[in-house]
């Protein structure tokens, strides 16, 4: 017969080990996730972070219960597990996907938890014991959370759909497949309440602040109509929301009309500091209301990438070639890597470099205009522009325009795309 308080004990030791490496079995946790459900990964970044808050959290949960042997019936699901349950459901995530997550989770976490029975304990009957225990009282937890958060993902996304028409979305998302029938503009036009046969410009507008912003779709419907009237647009822009911090937005322009950057820049001015937007090309009909939307899309996942220090507004125009290079930053990293060899070192002498080799080669190979431009002598920039060409691995001559797409994507993304230093 075992002694349960020995179990107990056993137990407790094994959670307080594996209670160190919370942070360790979060990644590992996420990495499965990207193999098993790679659509709970492949999303932004926020997402992503929420997630792992999420299973951080969990796993913080659990250990406690066998550290302290708190009774599982009476846990409530972490803060981020909701949140990150309420997100998914704005989103339309299968809620079988939450479930699959949690049962992949039990399932790592037990194996963890063996391998250090099995490291730590010699008596069969002890071992037998303490792994009954780990079986039922992670089971008891993990269907108690679940249970839990599948009703706050419905209660959730029954009032999302409520809230914001599911309707007009499902035919936005129609529009946007661009597969099948050519779509009944009309239809289209009744459904969504936005006329599609005019010139368009599409946007991005998020709120970048990991901290809870009440009534962020507000606000960021509000930036929207603040550039909707810089521009002078006709009809009624179209504001469709992704989840409580990020929208899609169309804006009608007139015959002739522009969006300009200062439009966009006098908008944000007045907006809170963490309002982000992304603009495409304008586009004419259906088919540009797809592309600018797609043009819109690839410049968020630059603005994504490069984190917290990027421009509060990008467009497809300014940096469009740069968005277009980073739909694999991985493959970019490695390029920028090649092209500049040193030169893409992350530290702050590099990106001195760097930016002094950038304004020289933009401005014409000009020390004149580079010295004018950087607010430094002209013999200064002679001497950057000279150490920098000494650390790039081939000639300038020969690799010239590659050079200054490299440049330009270190200057876009940061760290992201740099080396180490």
């Amino acid at each position: 017969m075992v002694d349960e308080e020995v179990v107990s004990e056993r137990i407790r030791q094994i959670a307080a080990t594996l209670e160190g490496r919370a942070a360790e079995l979060t990644g590992e946790l996420v990495q499965l996730y990207a193999t098993d459900l790679p659509q709970l990964v492949n999303d932004d970044e926020r997402m992503v972070s929420l997630l792992s808050a999420s299973v951080y959290q969990n796993i913080e949960t659990a250990l406690q219960i066998f550290r302290h042997g708190i009774d599982p019936a009476g846990v409530e699901p972490p803060a981020a597990a909701v949140e990150y349950a309420r997100r998914l459901a704005q989103r339309g995530t299968p809620v079988f996907d939450l479930i699959r997550a949690y049962d992949l989770g039990q399932a790592a976490m037990l194996d963890f938890g063996f391998q250090e029975c099995i490291r730590l304990v010699d008596d069969a009957a002890l071992l037998g014991a303490m792994m009954r225990r780990l079986l039922r009282v992670a089971y008891e937890f993990i269907t108690r959370v679940v249970r839990q958060l599948v009703g706050i993902y419905q209660d959730e996304r029954d009032r999302w759909l409520l809230n914001r028409s599911a309707a007009r979305a499902a035919k936005v998302a129609d529009l946007l497949d661009g597969n099948g029938e050519p779509p009944d503009v009309d239809a289209a036009e009744a459904v969504i309440g936005y006329r599609l046969r005019g010139t368009h410009v599409g946007m991005i507008v998020w709120h970048a602040s990991e901290a809870f912003v009440d009534d962020a779709l507000s606000l960021l419907e509000s930036v929207a109509g603040a550039v909707f009237e810089r521009v002078r647009g006709q009809g009624r822009p179209l504001f469709v929301p992704r989840d409580e911090a990020s929208a899609w937005v169309w804006l009608p322009l007139a015959p002739g009309a522009t969006i300009r950057r200062d439009h966009l820049d006098a908008a944000l001015a007045e907006a809170e500091a963490g309002v982000r937007v992304t603009v495409g090309d304008p586009g004419t009909g259906v088919a540009g209301f797809r592309d600018t939307h797609q043009q819109a899309r690839r410049v968020h996942a630059l603005a994504l990438a490069a984190g917290e220090h990027c421009d509060r507004v990008l467009t497809f125009r300014e940096v469009g070639t740069v968005a277009l290079m980073t739909s694999d930053l991985n493959a970019a990293r490695l390029w920028v890597a090649s092209t500049l060899g040193p030169l893409a070192a992350d530290d702050e002498n590099g990106g001195r470099l760097r930016e002094t080799l950038r304004v020289f080669l933009t401005t014409g190979g000009s020390y004149t205009a580079a010295a004018a431009e950087l607010m430094m002598h002209k013999n200064s920039v002679q001497y950057r522009v000279r150490k920098a060409q000494e650390l790039l691995p081939r000639g300038l001559g020969e690799d010239r325009l590659d050079v200054e797409l490299a440049l330009a994507l270190c200057r876009r993304l940061g760290s992201a795309v740099l080396s180490p230093a």
